[in-house]
């Protein structure tokens, strides 16, 4: 890409910045919800249950339009980002994944942006506990479903994988620029980026489930990672660190918004966090 192309692109910062907020939103929203939950003896929520307790809640409608406009960028600047590789994946195979599975990762958080719009004009979701399982068992119904399904087991524990990796080894940091504020909050921002991906892994495991007992009600998303999570030896006490975690994946989509480099449009001399500690 060229100087040219770089400047003319510059507007997508603006956009990703806005999308990063709107995502530390949903994951303080779904943090805060399961915590104030479990306290009063209830259980962790999922997305779409701590949006609607958003909307209950004082203040809700002003940040569910947050989240809805937040969720948009976001998905606008994930298709940016793959297609004009503005963080330098490259085109051999590892980089033609990470930009798919932005595709992907985007249009998830679309379908979050579509929950909260719901709720802000209409008052509801219209789903009663989570769509999921309808939805895998309908491909299962498809010639190979079942095989479908457990492929996308495979890739969704793959992205849970990539998330324990980058926290465990630091690899975020290289897409941060080094300053105060990164260098002291980094074990809050590892243990959030390692809580994400604990939380998409399981999900990856129920879908595996699914496809091994041929039974769609084994599927499930964020709300069925924790109630899997809950029955497991001392459920209740890896719930909440889980909760706390994804409290820090907050921080680290806004610490995002804020000091995220983007190589392709960013100034040349920006130094990253990476960099620092080397």
């Amino acid at each position: 890409m060229n100087d040219r192309t770089s400047r003319k692109l510059g507007w997508a910062i603006p956009v990703m910045r806005v999308g990063y907020g709107g995502r530390g939103l949903v994951y303080l929203a779904v943090a805060g919800a399961s915590l104030y939950s479990l306290w009063r003896g209830g259980q962790a929520q999922d997305t779409g249950e701590a949006l609607d307790w958003l909307n209950g809640s004082w203040g809700g409608g002003v940040l569910l339009f947050l989240i809805l406009l937040g969720m948009l960028a976001y998905a606008v600047w994930r298709v940016l980002d793959a297609v004009f590789d503005l963080e330098d994946y490259g085109t051999d195979a590892k980089g033609i994944t990470a930009r798919l599975g932005m595709i992907f990762t985007g249009a998830a958080h679309l379908a979050i942006g579509i929950t909260a719009f719901s709720l802000l004009f209409a008052g509801s979701d219209g789903e009663e506990g989570s769509s999921i399982p309808r939805h895998v068992g309908m491909v299962m119904a498809w010639p190979f479903g079942r095989w479908l399904v457990a492929l996308a087991a495979v890739v969704i524990v793959g992205a849970g994988g990539h998330y324990l990796r980058q926290g465990w080894r630091n690899e975020y940091r290289k897409h941060l620029q080094a300053n105060r504020f990164t260098t002291r909050w980094n074990m809050i921002l590892k243990a959030g980026v390692m809580a994400q991906g604990a939380v998409i892994a399981i999900v990856g495991l129920l879908f595996a489930f699914a496809a091994w007992r041929v039974d769609p009600s084994q599927a499930g998303g964020v709300g069925e990672a924790f109630s899997w999570l809950a029955g497991q030896s001392h459920g209740r006490i890896l719930v909440i660190a889980i909760c706390l975690g994804l409290g820090g994946f907050a921080v680290f989509c806004f610490v995002n918004a804020a000091y995220r480099i983007v190589p392709k449009v960013a100034e040349p001399d920006l130094r990253s966090l990476a960099d620092l500690v080397r």
